[in-house]
């Protein structure tokens, strides 16, 4: 028997599986795609006890890997005295089922959407976020019911599933408990998509109000773990949460950030993405990353000294493509350069879609001034140049104008002050009337 210090909470015992179809072409190859379920399972609180790896032909429709690679890992998972076995891609419910009953019932069959989520679950520090995390638990649990999940509360891992309204309710007549399950996550489904359309239409209020300020959105995305938030307190000095693992961070956070010439930007960090990232929780996380869609300029970070950091780039790339993302200029931000030898980036197919490339290290704040000033030219570029009459009673604006875009030349005049200004699009229509045609 394994013997666990009483000062210690006992890790799960995980068994990792990953299978590769002859024919598929993944970003990652089957060995590197396993070291980062790895990483997964360690931040989900699981101790790594073995793994195994199948290549196949074709998805056996029964196993996913076949009854022989199946006999084979249920004896390694007896002989590490695994409690679970996690899966590397999504399993459909009928592999579930029929892998629940090779393995036996005192062995848990996770796949890496569940991992995900449950590491989701545990993260999510605001309402928004549980809501976001339960929703999309909730809908990929509803085709997986079988009768022995009874226990609503147990599967939904979120904050707001735990405060939620307990139990099933009362069977009608010829009713099963599975198809009293099934109503109840139904309704469960309905009440926060209801939810979270409420923080939607509050989150769309606030970008409304940025918007008529016109302050410029840069929005950060990146592969998990690439040092966005790390990058965010080295240009604003924010109080974030940073850790070395995966999905540390989840929720919005959005800063005021004064560049070189005085203007102000706002700087969001939101989730950090990954291959195989379930579709479910995209679609949940649509408040969310709606905070990406309507940035002015996005900063992709990169970890410049990952092995697989152009698989990363091509990631984050389709999952932008897939939030139909609009095309806003660009900046690959190449991070961690102190732990790259020879400070050499790698060679990346398509750079040219980029306004412009940054290397910077975060961590140690080196290369940050340049990639503020970076941000500085890209606006400069993508502003609209024209000039503007303000009424010498409107102060106001010409002191707004000056934190908010760039003035390049003020003069008076007798009808008033004349500024040369290049306007941020969200405030051109705010001073359309000041135009001198």
């Amino acid at each position: 028997m394994r013997e666990q210090p009483d000062n210690l909470i006992e890790r799960e015992r995980a068994y990792l599986v990953g299978g590769e179809v002859r024919s598929s072409r993944p970003l990652l190859t089957v060995e590197d795609s396993l070291r980062e379920l790895a990483m997964l399972a360690d931040t989900a609180g699981m101790e790594i006890v073995g793994q195994a790896t199948q290549r196949l032909q074709q998805i056996d429709p029964n196993t996913y890997i076949g009854s022989g690679k199946v006999e084979e890992i249920k004896l390694e998972l007896e002989s590490q005295e695994a409690e679970v076995v996690v899966f590397d891609d999504e399993l459909s419910p009928r592999h579930q089922r029929q892998l629940e009953k090779a393995f036996g019932e005192s062995i848990k069959v996770l796949d890496r959407s569940a991992l995900i989520l449950d590491i989701f679950g545990q993260h999510a520090r605001t309402r928004e976020g549980a809501l976001q995390v339960e929703l999309a638990q909730y809908e990929y649990l509803l085709p997986r019911l079988t009768r022995q999940w009874t226990h609503l509360e147990r599967q939904a891992g979120g904050g707001a599933a735990r405060g939620g309204t307990g139990g099933v309710g009362l069977r009608g007549p010829g009713e099963t408990q599975l198809e009293v399950d099934k109503r109840e996550i139904g309704r469960k489904i309905i009440r926060l998509k209801e939810e979270l359309e409420r923080v939607r239409a509050h989150r769309s209020q606030h970008r409304r109000q940025r918007s008529r300020a016109g302050v410029p959105v840069i929005a950060l995305v990146g592969y998990t773990n690439a040092g966005k938030s790390t990058l965010l307190k080295a240009v604003t000095g924010a109080d974030t949460y940073i850790a070395n693992q995966l999905f540390a961070t989840l929720d919005p956070l959005t800063r005021r950030v004064d560049l070189p010439s005085g203007r102000h930007i706002l700087l969001t960090d939101t989730v950090g993405f990954i291959q195989k990232l379930p579709t479910t929780l995209i679609a949940a996380f649509r408040a969310t990353l709606e905070e990406v869609t309507e940035a002015d300029i996005l900063l992709h970070v990169v970890d410049a000294s990952h092995p697989n950091v152009l698989q990363h780039i091509e990631t984050v790339e389709d999952t932008l493509a897939a939030i139909d993302m609009p095309p806003v200029p660009r900046l690959l931000v190449w991070n961690k350069m102190d732990r790259l030898e020879n400070s050499v980036t790698p060679v990346l197919a398509g750079a040219e879609e980029y306004f412009a490339e940054s290397k910077v290290s975060a961590r140690s704040h080196a290369g940050v001034p340049e990639l503020l000033a970076t941000i500085e030219n890209c606006l400069s570029v993508f502003l609209q140049k024209t000039r503007l009459l303000i009424p010498y009673d409107r102060g106001d604006l010409v002191s707004h104008l000056y934190e908010s875009a760039n003035v390049e030349k003020q003069e008076g005049v007798e009808e008033g002050i004349l500024l040369t200004v290049q306007l941020p699009p969200a405030l051109v229509p705010r001073y359309q009337a000041f135009r001198v045609k």
